[in-house]
């Protein structure tokens, strides 16, 4: 028998063969958003408390949304001090409790409300901001270059033009990390291959640029009638259906996929909906590197998809529990290994 530790990656898929079972790729990363620094106001970023506690949990990442402004208050300008050693004492705490972390700038292709690529915000200063950051950066083995969170409304050439620059910022830097690369049209994986917001993200996103090869595509998906995560109701019958395209784009190509952001609302329909993603995600860990939900951070109060913790970390959400069966670290457990 197998000892009862966290095995992951090669060494989940080695112990499989071993014990007779066809080996297949390990999904890497599960985890969850902890939103907060991408407010307008306030300054919420995520604590060492919770990360604890969903590191207990199992989890082994954390996508860290923030506001580009509030790291750079001026386009082409120093990093500001105060909160880029807020976000320091960030990736610090996720490396104490054994944690990957995603720096996201949760900006939707845009600074200050004008789009990367206009005179306000040329791509030459997506490429100074993330020059800086990857500098303050590039020696944390466990940091993730989140690109951009949900670029939209914008033609997707342009964007691949802004991303490849921001990519090259990234690698002028010396950081050799994972990026994550999104597409246009808040980078719905249902609509990776549609065109109602110009042309694909599946005709255009190819053309990623990364000297280092290695990046991976970043998507989001959620399951209510519009994909929007602005309800918390779902179609039961939603999930692996909205994955299957860009799958297939992905496996194509021999590049890999990241959700990003899913959820959905506590009840029987939203739970069929998420644990048919998962298990599709985890069938095909030869292309998804993994997943953060969509979000938790003790500002959220009773948000419809928090898993926020209550009665100070010792009580689960709902959706915790959905979700415990598909964490990377325990999946051996739950396959039956003792």
């Amino acid at each position: 028998m197998l000892k009862k530790e966290k095995m992951a990656g090669a060494a989940f898929a080695a112990a499989l063969a071993c014990a007779g079972t066809p080996a297949i790729a390990a999904v890497e990363w599960t985890g969850v958003n902890l939103a907060g620094a991408e407010f307008d106001s306030g300054t919420f970023w995520p604590n060492a408390a919770e990360m604890n506690y969903f590191r207990a949990a199992g989890m082994n990442i954390v996508r860290v949304p923030f506001r580009w402004e509030r790291l750079q208050p001026a386009l082409n300008a120093p990093l500001d001090a105060t909160q880029l050693s807020a976000l320091r004492t960030v990736v610090a705490a996720a490396r104490t409790a054994g944690l990957s972390v995603i720096l996201d700038p949760h900006n939707y292709a845009r600074y200050n409300g004008n789009v990367i690529g206009s005179g306000a915000v040329p791509r030459a200063a997506f490429t100074d901001f993330w020059n800086r950051l990857a500098t303050a950066f590039r020696d944390e083995p466990h940091v993730i270059f989140g690109l951009m969170n949900e670029p939209n409304s914008m033609p997707t050439e342009d964007w691949l033009l802004a991303a490849n620059a921001g990519i090259a910022g990234i690698r002028n830097a010396g950081a050799q990390q994972w990026i994550l690369v999104p597409g246009n049209a808040w980078t719905g994986a249902h609509s990776w291959l549609q065109n109602w917001y110009g042309t694909p993200n599946g005709s255009v996103m190819g053309g990623i640029v990364d000297p280092q090869n290695h990046y991976a595509y970043e998507l989001h998906q959620y399951f209510d009638g519009d994909f929007s995560g602005q309800s918390s109701w779902c179609n039961a019958s939603n999930g692996a259906a909205q994955l299957a395209a860009v799958t297939q784009w992905l496996r194509e190509r021999g590049k890999r996929g990241f959700l990003g952001e899913f959820a959905g609302g506590n009840n029987t329909d939203c739970r069929t909906a998420v644990t048919n993603a998962l298990g599709y995600i985890e069938n095909n860990g030869d292309v998804w590197l993994g997943w953060s939900w969509w979000a938790a951070g003790p500002q959220w109060g009773d948000y419809i998809f928090t898993l926020e913790p209550t009665n100070n970390y010792t009580v689960d959400r709902p959706q915790m529990y959905w979700l415990r069966p598909y964490f990377a670290d325990d999946r051996l457990f739950a396959s039956g290994f003792e």
